[in-house]
């Protein structure tokens, strides 16, 4: 471990998938925050699978020094080695570039964005907090019955029945994202007085099992709206979603 690189081996199986077959599949992937917010995999270069055809580019980084670029199958440029890095931990391992792959897998479980950080901890508690959302002073939702989402590193999360949510003021949107431990969200926009706040609010129509609890119900960004508590305004958080 280095004074100012954030490394750790891992203990599961790893596998990367492209044009259905596999390129790495590996027992003993090392995590590696690139930034600070959530790790990439790095692979055992006896663990890679498929061909490292060298495309003689490199790649330079402050932190781990000069990088030789390789292509993987179709994939151009998708590989990376640190073989003389000044991080003794990375030359033996090769940094597969997560959307190049089709699939990816922890163990036999498809995982998505990125790995999963062994830090960051989900929890869905039921409550009887009354919230209470308002975009440009107008409500557009009020309850007593959130599912509140406590996620390592962020805002709690208030998702609420769509029974307590002005479902006539929410546009459909084609706007999807993914997370590692929730799942598929789609979103919505919502529309006052011909004013559309775009992909406000967001919900997760089947989440992955560890996050069943918020099925179906709809969370509003704290970053962009108006949210109080019982009664007490919430300040907007600053996190990487803010406006």
């Amino acid at each position: 471990m280095t004074s100012d690189v954030r490394i750790e081996p891992s203990a599961k199986r790893v596998r990367a998938y492209l044009g259905g077959r596999p390129v790495a599949d590996t027992r003993h992937p090392v995590l590696v925050w690139e930034k600070p917010y959530y790790p990439t995999y790095y692979i055992p270069v006896e663990d890679v699978l498929a061909e490292l055809e060298p495309t003689g580019g490199t790649r330079h980084s402050d932190r781990f020094g000069e990088g030789a670029i390789y292509d993987v199958r179709t994939a151009r440029g998708a590989a990376v080695r640190y073989e003389q890095s000044p991080v003794p931990e990375l030359r033996g391992l090769v940094r597969l570039a997560w959307d190049a792959m089709d699939q990816w897998f922890e163990e036999d479980e498809p995982v998505h964005v990125h790995p999963r950080d062994p830090h960051t901890r989900v929890d869905v508690l039921a409550s009887s907090r009354h919230v209470v959302v308002r975009i440009d002073d107008v409500v557009v939702a009020d309850s007593h019955r959130p599912q509140i989402l406590f996620e390592t590193g962020l805002p709690p999360r208030y998702y609420l029945p769509l029974t307590d949510v002005r479902m006539d003021l929410l546009r459909p949107s084609e706007h999807r994202t993914a997370c590692p431990y929730k799942g598929t969200a789609s979103y919505w926009h919502v529309v006052i007085d011909g004013t559309e706040h775009t992909d406000v609010v967001w919900h997760y129509p089947t989440p992955l099992p560890e996050s069943q609890k918020i099925a179906g119900l709809a969370c509003f960004y704290d970053e962009r709206v108006d949210i109080t508590v019982d009664g007490q305004p919430q300040e907007r958080p600053t996190t990487p979603f803010s406006p």
